[in-house]
């Protein structure tokens, strides 16, 4: 994009609307051509002013964010970044958010509300750049509400016949509830997800993908177990590992420093599926800003595993894929439409390649004897 980055800033606290440009100001690429109380008012400055990015808070009097969500993606298509609370109403109002179209969200800090804005500065900044130069969202994804579980008591399920790991970032809750809302109650492998996202988010992000899934989907906690048909989500300002015992394989978490810049990074967990799985993992590179993942896939690839990567059509940012893509370690590109049945078909071959081993090493050696007396 040539010329600066033409940002609206809709908020209806007084103060946001003075600290909001100022930090923006800082960076001379990027230009606050207005502001805006509410989404009533924001609609119209839209149309005054064609901005290429909006910053919008979603608690407003009279018309609220998600409304004026929900105009701008069927009118206007301006790319939107959500200013959330840590609150839980605040989450889950961003979450819905992200599934209507928004491009990402960045979260107030706790002392936001005495002027306090300097400690994601250079988080907006950022986004605003890539948001800004990806335009508006290119599909807005439908997913049903609920889905039908399976009924199998959790002592009875098996163990995984694959660990799919999969980092994501920017784009990520809309597209992971998509992938997710696509595979059946009988899916046979386990899903292991970074999803690029901060405390305080993640457990309400895994509860809204478990509604909308046959699988379960739980944020993760250290010592779970790795099963079929279950996804764990790593939690935010974790990072997530595996570890393989006797007693079955589970999930370790850590607070050990950021790694790319990230807690909970891709990173750290796909090299460690590749340490403790190798060749029975899967590892799926989807939207997202960056390159987190890209070495850790690398690892996965050589130990012999499997790569996919979300085609860049589908994806909101396609940094992430593009990255492993560009280093050689993509064994498919995935258009996201059919990224579950990819998943889902390697899963299943796994499993039943382990039944027919396990079948073929369980064999009684009487049969043998008997077929030896028929050819008698």
């Amino acid at each position: 994009m040539s010329g600066q980055i033409r940002v609206l800033v809709v908020d209806d606290s007084a103060l946001m609307r003075k600290l909001i440009p100022q930090i923006l100001a800082e960076d001379p690429s990027i230009e606050v051509v207005g502001t805006a109380m509410d989404g009533t008012f924001g609609l119209k400055k839209i149309e005054e002013l064609r901005p290429h990015v909006v910053t919008l808070d979603l608690e407003m009097p009279r018309m609220d964010g998600i409304e004026m969500l929900r105009a701008i993606t069927r009118k206007h298509h301006v790319p939107v970044i959500i200013f959330s609370s840590h609150t839980e109403r605040g989450a889950s109002s961003t979450l819905k958010a992200l599934a209507l179209g928004a491009f990402d969200f960045v979260s107030k800090p706790h002392d936001a509300a005495v002027g306090n804005l300097q400690g994601i500065a250079a988080e907006l900044t950022l986004k605003i750049k890539v948001a800004a130069s990806s335009g508006a969202p290119k599909m807005i994804l439908t997913v049903p509400t609920k889905k039908q579980k399976g009924t199998s008591p959790l002592e009875d399920r098996r163990a995984p016949s694959r660990v799919v790991a999969i980092g994501v970032s920017t784009g990520g809750p809309a597209a992971l509830q998509y992938v997710f809302s696509q595979l059946p109650d009988d899916f046979p492998g386990c899903l292991l997800v970074v999803q690029h996202m901060p405390e305080g988010f993640t457990d309400m992000f895994a509860r809204r993908l478990d509604e909308s899934c046959a699988i379960e989907v739980k944020e993760a906690r250290s010592g779970d177990l790795l099963l079929a048909g279950r996804a764990l989500i790593c939690p935010g300002n974790r990072h997530m590992k595996v570890r393989r015992l006797a007693q079955g394989d589970i999930v370790v978490l850590d607070d050990n420093p950021p790694v790319n810049g990230h807690r909970p990074s891709v990173d750290v967990l796909f090299y460690s599926v590749a340490k403790e799985f190798g060749s029975a993992s899967l590892a799926v590179q989807m939207t997202g800003m960056g390159d987190d993942g890209a070495a850790g896939m690398g690892a996965i690839h050589a130990a012999g595993g499997m790569t996919f990567a979300q085609d860049s059509e589908s994806c909101v940012v396609n940094s992430m894929p593009r990255s492993a893509i560009e280093r050689g370690f993509v064994d498919r590109v995935v258009q996201l439409s059919a990224l579950a049945s990819h998943i889902q078909s390697m899963c299943v071959a796994e499993k039943l390649q382990q039944d027919f081993a396990s079948a073929s090493s369980t064999a009684e050696p009487a049969g043998a004897e008997r077929g030896s007396r028929r050819r008698l």
